[in-house]
């Protein structure tokens, strides 16, 4: 349901993606959107979302879509919409404080954001970039039928009784709006509903006569005025939950009985903006639609990065000096959270748990930051080796190898193409879930241990990388069977081979590949790594690299037929396995081996566990990736014997 504005107040691209995490592995996602549009950058980030994610997406327009909400919409699959909902579209439009200069650069970046915006609509539709400028230019508002007709919607159905009303200052703003839809999106008078969710009559439908009724007596108006004033005041209480610190501001709107949460909104960003240094002497900003600023979770944010040496330091930080503990204590007294007569677990405690306080998730950004470094650290040679893939799913999944294509056919003047008759011998893979779990304790805050910030993630980092390497290596090693039923390495399959590291032996294993064939076609695969014991890679590199024939006079003109062939990887992991086997790989882009990754997701990633008792962040790393051979034909072994 994408029933408010986008960002801000409303729905938020990070409570969206969890969101829509939770749903799990779906095959159909349905979303019913009524919204006035919102922040562009929020916006995108649903869009985004949504366009990869890897499920039919179908969306019911209910009422309205405008602004960014147009543009989520374009992310999915099937649009439909009734013939009296409407659609709408223009440019973005913002503010921001500077000189001329700063005013030209704001522009170009309105520019930049148009055309984003103008991509998301000609991917759907198809009209052209000028076709498009100029709807949005002229924030063009199109009804159902309209909208199929110009391609931003799939489906027409009939007419709907409209969904609520659109509580949203940005109504005002839009200046094309049809007097029609002014009037049946309008806020309308509170009344005994719980939810205050007016139910207008169905457009050109008249609306229905009131049925009479007997005088309500005094003892039922005050019952409703008492009911009415609940829901306000609820309304309120809900409203200023995340904002404790103006609890004196809370009574004064609960006192005045006309005021209600949407304008209590009003009152906290007044209130937000108190005390500020003028605009001029603060960073520059840019801000489009909404847009609300964290100064002390992004100050905290910032000295912590630092502090792991994730990023520069900031000159003006206030937060500078301060240790973890400290930090934690401002996350609650910067936010108006009282921590007198606390211990320092019992306050650490409430830091991580308090709906005020982000301190846990940016000690989680923190330790992500720090295992993606450990992982991007760590060398592993099946980066350089190993075809990347993607699966979508955890089910086994088969992959067509060189085996399945020989030479394709002559198609004679005004013949039919033929379809190709693929075997069912794919080669089979799938994902499974590496991980493991590490705790940011109140004790390491209060200690101020960063290790638990920087150092152990980084080695789980590096350790979720070592996992991928040992499942490549092991497909080697363990020579699994293949689709036809033999293995990997197998006489049949012409790629296995003897001798200890020697010019025969190699210019032997170059030869069985390049001879190598697929429906009777020549593949002629060149080997391009040499992969070998770390006990054999200087003598490899020895005959490789040498100008000509060991044991043969330098000057006697007999050259080295296989120098420079391919480049030389030596791997502990082989050592392990045998001293004496060495193999040979093709390049990247033939089918060797397949590394592949969950929606290709190449990187681990960390999230936060569910369920524990507060003594702080258990914090899951997982990466989700699935290692298999795609074909024996790009690979050779020698039993180095």
């Amino acid at each position: 349901m994408i029933y408010d504005e986008i960002g801000g107040w409303g729905i938020t691209a990070k409570q969206f993606a969890r969101d829509l995490k939770d749903l799990g592995k779906i095959t159909q996602l349905n979303a019913r959107i009524h919204s006035p549009g919102g922040d562009v950058f929020e916006g995108m980030a649903i869009y985004n979302i949504l366009k990869n994610y890897p499920a039919h997406k179908v969306a019911h327009i209910d009422g309205l879509a405008a602004s960014m909400a147009s543009v989520i919409a374009m992310a999915f699959d099937e649009v439909v919409m009734p013939e009296n909902a409407m659609m709408m579209v223009h440019k973005p439009w913002g503010g921001t404080m500077g000189d001329a200069d700063d005013m030209r650069k704001y522009a170009d970046l309105l520019d930049k954001v148009e055309g984003n915006l103008v991509g998301a609509y000609r991917d759907k539709t198809g009209m052209t970039d000028e076709q498009l400028h100029a709807l949005l230019a002229e924030e063009t508002w199109l009804t159902g039928r309209e909208a199929v007709e110009k391609g931003f919607a799939d489906t027409l159905t009939e007419p709907l009784a409209m969904a609520a009303s659109l509580q949203s200052n940005r109504m005002k703003d839009y200046a094309n709006m049809p007097k029609a839809l002014q009037i049946l999106l309008a806020p309308q008078a509170n009344s005994a509903n719980p939810q205050n969710v007016p139910t207008p009559a169905p457009v050109n439908q008249p609306a229905p006569s009131p049925a009479p009724s007997a005088q309500p007596t005094q003892e039922q108006i005050n019952a409703a005025a008492a009911e009415l004033n609940r829901t306000r005041v609820d309304g309120l209480n809900t409203l200023f939950a995340s904002w404790p610190q103006f609890a004196e501001l809370k009574n004064e709107c609960i006192a005045d009985v006309e005021m209600t949460a949407e304008k209590a909104k009003d009152k906290i960003l007044a209130k937000l903006g108190e005390n500020t240094t003028p605009a001029a002497a603060q960073p520059r900003s840019v801000i489009i639609h909404a847009g609300n600023g964290n100064i002390v979770g992004d100050s905290i944010r910032a000295k912590l990065m630092a502090s792991a040496g994730h990023e520069a330091r900031e000159k003006d930080n206030p937060y500078t000096s301060y240790d973890l503990l400290d930090l934690a204590r401002a996350s609650l007294t910067d936010r108006g959270i009282s921590v007198a007569g606390l211990d320092k677990m019992t306050m650490v405690g409430l830091s991580f748990t308090h709906s005020s306080s982000d301190f846990g998730n940016i000690l989680l950004d923190v330790a992500n930051k720090s295992v993606l470094l450990g992982w991007d650290q760590a060398e592993e040679a099946f980066e350089r080796i190993a075809y990347k893939g993607q699966l979508g799913d955890f089910k086994v999944a088969r992959r067509i190898g060189l085996n399945e294509f020989g030479s394709l056919r002559q198609v004679r003047e005004g013949a039919e193409y033929k379809h190709i008759t693929t075997s069912d011998h794919g080669q089979s893979i799938a994902l499974a879930t590496y991980g493991e779990i590490f705790s940011i304790t109140r004790q390491a805050i209060v200690n101020d241990d960063m290790d638990m910030l920087t150092h152990i993630p980084m080695m789980m980092g590096a350790a979720a990388k070592g996992t991928i390497g040992d499942l490549f290596w092991a497909v080697l090693t363990s020579n699994a069977k293949m689709g036809d039923g033999k293995a990997l390495f197998h006489a049949d399959h012409g790629n296995l081979g003897s001798g200890a590291p020697s010019v025969e032996a190699l210019a032997a294993g170059r030869k069985a590949m390049r001879l190598q064939k697929s429906g009777g076609r020549n593949l002629n695969i060149r080997p391009e790594f040499v992969l070998c014991p770390v006990a054999l890679e200087d003598t490899f590199n020895q005959i490789i690299k040498s100008t000509s024939v060991k044991g043969s006079d330098a000057n006697s003109g007999v050259a080295n037929p296989v120098k420079d062939m391919a480049e030389v990887i030596g791997e502990p992991r082989l050592d392990d396995h045998s001293a004496a086997q060495w193999y040979m790989a093709a390049g990247q882009g033939r089918d060797t081996i397949e590394v592949a990754y969950l929606d290709g997701i190449d990187k681990p990633y960390i999230e936060q566990q569910q369920g524990f008792n507060i003594d702080g962040i258990a914090t899951k790393v997982r990466i989700d990736a699935g290692v298999a051979a795609r074909d024996h034909r790009g690979l050779y072994k020698s039993s180095g014997q």
